[in-house]
């Protein structure tokens, strides 16, 4: 018996899936810790912060905009909004269209966020 392979695009949905997953384990990890914090039991340890990149190794929108195909890059919409560049289409995409994209903003450390018309990508300006 031959085992069928998974297509790019199951694959990046089953990525979807776990980044959601992923979300919802933080967020719980987050309450707890606040929880624990509140009782006075656990006492916070003081956590470093990452230094910022310097702004001279920061991507924009031009960059950003370079990953995609002329054919891609003339449906999308690129603008910086100071910590990610977002991107929104200037038509409807169809669903290989979108999966084209979804997977160069994946590529990029971005993603996709859903939220009826306001939906859009958004890539990290900091460098991964």
């Amino acid at each position: 018996m031959s085992e069928k392979k998974p297509t790019a695009e199951e694959l990046a949905q089953r990525i979807d899936q776990l980044l959601i997953i992923l979300r919802e384990v933080s967020e719980d990890l987050t309450d707890i810790s606040k929880q624990l914090k509140a009782t006075g039991i656990v006492t916070p340890a003081p956590v470093p912060a990452a230094p910022s990149p310097p702004a001279a190794l920061m991507r924009n929108a031009a960059e950003v905009r370079s990953v995609f195909p002329k054919e891609l890059e003339s449906m999308l919409f690129f603008e910086d909004t100071g910590k990610y560049i977002v991107i929104k289409p200037r038509q409807y995409l169809g669903s290989e269209n979108f999966a084209k994209i979804a997977s160069l903003v994946r590529g990029e450390g971005g993603e996709y966020i859903s939220a009826g018309k306001e939906s859009h990508f958004r890539v990290p300006k900091e460098p991964r």
